[in-house]
């Protein structure tokens, strides 16, 4: 399981070590060597878990997918980012968690104003 990139959908064989890693990161983490670039690339669908080779060079839209299940493998990588979040109840049902940082207005009960009735009298 990587934890550089949460949706890793294949494994990648580096061709230095010949070991399977899901991304570069991984490779830098545990091998002691640089990662040797290669244009044809060995990778493992981890839906259908079958190995296929694609070259690089002749990388069109359709070899985005997986020849065996169709697995669409080249997706944005989401990775992992810091939050703090606050955990509650639904919004709709309790909504003490959320904040309003509009500025309230006051209610003008009668259409004499009354702050401004000490500036208006003799």
């Amino acid at each position: 399981m990587c934890k550089h990139v949460l949706n890793a959908q294949v494994a990648i064989r580096s061709p230095c070590c010949r070991k399977w890693f899901d991304c570069a990161e991984c490779h830098a983490e545990k091998e002691d060597h640089p990662l040797l670039q290669a244009f044809e690339m060995v990778f493992v669908c981890k839906k259908c878990k079958k190995a296929f080779r694609k070259d690089a060079r002749e990388f069109e839209d359709s070899d985005e997918y997986c020849p065996h299940c169709d697995n669409h493998f080249v997706i944005n990588a989401v990775t992992p980012k810091p939050m703090l979040e606050v955990e509650g109840e639904d919004a709709r049902v309790d909504s003490r968690m959320i904040k309003d940082d509009r500025v309230r207005q006051e209610d003008l009960r009668t259409i004499f104003d009354v702050k401004e009735a000490p500036n208006k009298l003799g």
